[in-house]
Parts: structure tokens; sequence; C-alpha cells
């Protein structure tokens, strides 16, 4: 057996868990040990969340091969720690959330031993959201420095774009007599100096040189987020939010921020100051009014050809669907620019409502998953006046 194919069995016996132990071992060469040291351990962090046959996370029993962690804070900080120095970090991301998951390990996250060894991302800022209710005194400054680490991360990540393409597409409407190579209005100078063109040299001689202008007027566009917090919407959600405290900062903009279930809340007040509390104040799951949180949100359309309204929800209504579809559609018709997100968030799009997305689909509403990173792109091109259905069918994923 060569060393390649004795790898092929040692990854099998990773995938397989214990019970292929001795038929794999069986089949390897020269009584080589299957496993080496290190995917010995990788195995050992792996039984605990995924293999069945060990008592996983409980106290164990005489006799039986436990991989479990028990009901003990250090134990599971230092199978955290285990399984940060084993996996790459996305691999530890999902090893973590599916602890959480098929484990109850919800509790211990209440410890601040145990926070401090968790590698911070976005399902972690998720599962502390829905249960901020319940986090002690003693765990809320380690579960607030876990959220704040994953905002900054993702703010460093989005933050230069976003801005970018705001200020791309509003700065290039009026002219400015300062020059600036990056500002310089090509299109404009070429048309308005076409009398100078000289025919025997063959070249344009501009006796006016346009700039774009630098300078921006406060409030120019007004940009409603209105975010669903179902708990499947969870990425989202988080995204979506953060991406609403940026806009918030940008003299430019006049951001709303608002979060719904079967209640509206609006938090534009907190998103412009700390992005923290503002994640902390948004409770994750409930039912599910679109249609109450659009009426919330119609006050904000005062000048509907310089709004972007931004719906982020699956569009599983448990309201008025009816009147749901009417309220965007009218929106739509006064002249704001009106998109739904399907997701914002790395995964893709999650299950919908296929037939209320080709309804709104037809009233020119464009409804699709998007990618926190072709989000700046989708921004721009709404804030430019571009068919934002022609924009969505290239920035689907």
């Amino acid at each position: 057996m060569t060393g390649a194919d004795q790898a092929q069995l040692a990854r099998w016996r990773l995938i397989l868990g214990a019970a292929a132990d001795e038929p794999l071992t069986a089949m390897s060469s020269g009584g080589v040990p299957l496993l080496s040291e290190e995917e010995t351990a990788m195995d050992a962090a792996l039984a605990a969340i995924y293999d069945e046959t060990y008592e996983s996370f409980g106290q164990g029993s005489g006799g039986s091969r436990s991989a479990g962690l028990g009901k003990s804070s250090p134990r599971l900080a230092q199978w955290l720690g285990d399984i940060r120095s084993l996996f790459p970090e996305d691999i530890v991301s999902v090893i973590q959330t599916d602890a959480i998951e098929r484990k109850g390990l919800k509790q211990l996250l209440f410890e601040p031993e145990v926070l401090s060894q968790v590698k911070p991302d976005i399902h972690m800022v998720a599962t502390l959201m829905a249960l901020r209710g319940q986090i002690p005194e003693k765990a809320k400054e380690a579960a607030r420095q876990l959220v704040r680490s994953v905002v900054e991360d993702i703010m460093k990540r989005m933050e230069q774009e976003l801005r970018r393409a705001v200020t791309g597409a509003l700065n290039r409407r009026q002219h400015s007599p300062l020059p600036s190579a990056s500002g310089l209005d090509w299109k404009t100078t070429i048309r308005r100096n076409l009398r100078n063109y000289d025919r025997e040299r063959q070249i344009l001689i501009p006796d006016k040189v346009y700039f774009y202008d630098r300078a921006r007027r406060s409030k120019e566009w007004t940009v409603i987020l209105d975010i669903d917090q179902s708990g499947s919407m969870a990425g989202s959600v988080i995204y979506a939010s953060l991406v609403g405290s940026i806009f918030a900062s940008m003299p430019a903009l006049d951001t709303r921020v608002v979060v719904f279930d079967t209640e509206v809340v609006d938090l534009t007040d907190t998103c412009a100051d700390d992005p923290v509390d503002m994640l902390f104040g948004i409770q994750l799951g409930g039912g599910t009014d679109i249609n109450k949180s659009l009426a919330y949100c119609e006050q904000f359309v005062r000048e509907p050809n310089k709004t972007l309204f931004i719906l982020v929800s699956d569009l599983y209504e448990g309201g008025n669907q009816a009147e749901m579809i009417r309220r965007l559609g009218e929106m739509k018709q006064a002249g704001v620019k009106a998109l739904c997100l399907l997701a914002l968030s790395d995964e893709g799009v999650p299950s919908y409502d296929e037939n209320v997305a080709k309804k709104l689909a037809k009233l020119g509403i464009p409804c699709f998953g998007c990618s926190p990173n072709r989000l700046p792109e989708l921004i721009e091109g709404a804030l430019k006046a571009m068919d934002l259905e022609a924009l969505a069918e290239r920035l689907k994923i």
C-alpha cells in the first residue's frame, strides 16, 4: 500500500469515526497505525460532536470510549482551544456552530472562560443575540467583546467599499473648478469642446476642463433598510444592520434602520452610535409581519426619486400578504428604488416564498440573494439610477 493510499484510509477513518477503525486498520499495510498523533487528536475533537456512539458532552460511563467534554466549562474551553489549533478557521466556525446546535451547549457559552476560547464569527454573534436576555452579568463583558471583534472585522471589510460606492455614485452630479486627475470628467470635457477640434493635427484642444465636485450636500438620498429579524435570517440581519450603521455615518445619506417580526423596532438612533449596542437590540426569532413594517417605513419616503428602499426578508408573510405586495408596488410606482434581498450572507439564498418573490418581480422589484462583497456594486448602481432588474441579474448568487 502506497503512502497516498494510507493517507486516503486515514481521511476515511476521520470521516467515518471509531466504528470504522477495525476494518480500515485491517486494510492498511504493515501494522502501521492508521492515524498519526495529530489525527488522533482531530478524531477525538470531531467525535465529541459527530460520533453518536460516544457519550459526547456527558459524564461518560464505565468502559465506554468517551470523547465527551462533560458538563464542565474548563473542559469545553480546552476543547474549543483544541479545535482552533487543529483545524482551519472556516472549519472551526462550522464545528462551533454544530456544537451549539447538536449538543445544546448554549448555557455553557455563558461562562467567561468559554467565551474567551470561542472563535469569533457571525454564527456565534447570532447565538449570543438570540440569548442576550439569558446571559448572566459575569459573562456580559466577554460576550460584548466577542461581538465587538466580529463587528470590527465586518466593518473593516465592508466600510471602505461601501463609502467608495456611495461617494462614487453621488459625486458625479455637479462639476468643480478645482482640478483633480481622478475627478476629471472626460465625457463632459470632450462634448463641450468639440468645436475646438483641430482637424489638421487630429487633436482636441479644450478651452475648459471639467472635474467632478467632491463636496456633497447633506442628506441627498434617503436609504431605508427594513430587516426581517426572524431566526432563519440571522446572518442577513447582522450584515444588514452593520451596513445600516455604515450608511448612518455618511452625511450624504439620511439612513433609517428598521427591524421587525410581528412588531417594528426602529434602530436608527442606536446604529448611529454603537453598532454593538444596536445588535444587542435585535431579537432573533418570532413571527413575521412585513406589511406592518412597510406601513411604518412609508412615513420616511419624502422624495420618492431620491429614496432607496431595501427589504431584507425571505418573504414568508404572517400578516396581510396582499396589502404587503400592494404597498411595495405603490412605492415602486411613486419612483422609489425598491428591492428585496432574500439573503445578505456568505451562504447564499435561504428558503423563501417563491410565489411572493415572483409577484414582486412582476412589479419591477427584483428579489435575490446577495453576498456582502457584492453589495457595494448594488448600492452604487441603485444610486446611479441603473436598471435594478438588470443589475440584480448580474449580482445573483
